[in-house]
């Protein structure tokens, strides 16, 4: 069921086009540490075949740079190595427990803060 999941829904996984082109005219560059798997055509066309669900916010910073042509090696080879102080890169949390919300969002009370009382609404005459 799997392969032929993949082939119908793009959404969900490399659909057939994605594996016949890394069959045909892919061959690997690297790996980052989620398992993403980055190809290179003799074209120079670049791809990314996701360990999990399709998520832009899943590519690291500096494959990102690689994958837009920010760079021409490798991020092994292009890139210093990082600063100690870096934090790993996290995936979109819209929706998500960790998600970023204001006071006044409907998940925080729906109460905002109180106005400093130096606005005055206008009214039509």
């Amino acid at each position: 069921m799997g392969f032929f999941k993949n082939m119908f829904t793009w959404w969900e996984g490399a659909g057939l086009g994605t594996h016949l082109s890394v069959w045909r005219s892919g061959t690997k560059v690297g790996s980052d540490d989620q398992g993403n798997l980055y190809y290179r055509s003799k074209s120079g066309r670049r791809w990314v075949m996701y360990n999990g669900p399709n998520d832009a916010s899943r590519i690291p910073p500096e494959w990102h740079a690689w994958m837009h042509h920010q760079i021409e090696g490798t991020p092994d080879e292009a890139l210093p190595p990082a600063p100690k102080f870096l934090k790993a890169p996290t995936g979109n949390q819209t929706g998500m427990p960790d998600a970023y919300r204001p006071s006044g969002s409907l998940e925080r009370g729906g109460q905002r803060q109180a106005a400093s009382g130096d606005y005055e609404a206008w009214t039509p005459q």
